[in-house]
């Protein structure tokens, strides 16, 4: 699925069964809930944190799914071809970072 495809599908779901989009602040709220969800996970399963036993059952990819849908919700709402937006964002990255990385002592 390609995000273009992804930003129709989740347009067509939300006319079909969501009503309407929620605002584009509650949507910011939730997506930064949603955002939360998923450094929980890493922090208890990948860092330093100990994992509780009700968030070892959490899928990660269904907690990572839920950032993404709310955030092509937002890009539905504000009118951003997200597309578009990741291809501009990838070449500001190849140009200002083309050897950035490769010259970190700490990547190494």
């Amino acid at each position: 699925m390609t995000l273009d495809q992804a930003q129709h599908q989740v347009d067509e779901w939300i006319k079909m069964h969501g009503v309407r989009y929620f605002s584009e602040l509650t949507n910011m709220t939730i997506l930064t809930e949603e955002v939360g969800e998923v450094a929980r996970i890493m922090a208890r399963r990948y860092g330093d944190q100990s994992e509780k036993e009700s968030d070892r059952n959490k899928d990660l990819g269904d907690e990572m799914a839920d950032v993404l849908w709310v955030l092509i919700c937002l890009a539905n709402q504000t009118g951003v071809n997200l597309t578009e937006a990741f291809q501009k964002n990838l070449e500001k990255k190849t140009i200002r970072d083309k050897d950035r990385h490769h010259q970190n002592p700490k990547l190494k």
